[in-house]
């Protein structure tokens, strides 16, 4: 696999150009670019297969190198310092990113799914719908915002108003939407609950995230569940009771 770096900071390059050395013997060219301008160039002239490109540079930012490109034939995993929104955004839109200092591990786990996705070339919908997110940050969080979804073969891109309610089942997420649709996705409610909580979601149980607007009563019976839309029923947990009731009656 051939790789780019794309980051201003030397160090940074340095230490993943040798990270990648050590631990990712599937990587067997790696290039190095230090800007918007120089990684454009870099990208245009190597062809290169996967790009790790950093967020904030001296001649511009990440955001503005794949604007100006327009054209994506490789995989993209952008560094970043933690910064909540941006963290977000990248989730939104199932776009690959590393957190600054990179962590070995997941540096080999971005790799090897960069490795498993090259013949993926939805790139392009991806970089639209974070693009999406990063110019909506200073406006209302609606649920007519998307959210892409891998289930592994398949990205989707779904409404987040037509999400009902989402199930754990083990390490997985079931999505359950508007049409009776279902979408399974590798990883853990918990990290839909962080994701989607600024968009009116809440955990009622261990295993259940619903949208509140989806909510049509309460039952009270068997401990309490309440009834969404299209007919799905989900339980209350006992110390979930209190503060679903107390959002209820602002609904």
């Amino acid at each position: 696999m051939k790789v780019l770096i794309i980051d201003n900071d030397s160090s940074i390059r340095e230490g993943l150009v040798a990270l990648l050395r050590k631990l990712c013997p599937n990587v067997k060219e790696i290039n190095e670019a230090k800007g918007v301008a120089s990684g454009i160039e870099a990208i245009n002239t190597l062809l290169p297969e996967l790009v790790f490109l950093d967020v904030e540079m001296d001649d511009g930012t990440g955001f503005d190198l794949v604007q100006q490109l327009g054209n994506y034939n490789f995989q993209l995993v952008f560094i970043t310092a933690h910064n909540k929104y941006a963290v977000n955004a990248f989730k939104l839109s199932a776009i690959d990113f590393l957190l600054k200092p990179v962590d070995p591990l997941e540096l080999v786990v971005s790799v090897n799914k960069a490795s498993a996705q090259l013949k993926n070339k939805d790139l392009a919908s991806r970089i639209k719908l974070l693009e999406e997110s990063l110019q909506d940050h200073n406006t209302a969080k609606g649920q007519d915002k998307k959210i892409a979804l891998n289930d592994g073969n398949v990205i989707h891109y779904i409404k987040v108003s037509d999400i009902i309610y989402c199930k754990a089942d083990g390490s997985y997420t079931l999505f359950y939407l508007f049409g009776a649709r279902k979408i399974m996705v590798s990883k853990l409610l918990k990290e839909y609950e962080d994701l989607l909580n600024d968009f009116g979601f809440l955990r009622t149980h261990h295993s259940y995230l619903i949208n509140i607007k989806k909510i049509t009563k309460f039952d009270k019976a068997d401990g309490g569940q309440l009834i969404l839309e299209e007919g799905h029923s989900v339980p209350v947990s006992a110390r979930k009771k209190e503060q679903v009731l107390e959002i209820l009656s602002r609904v």
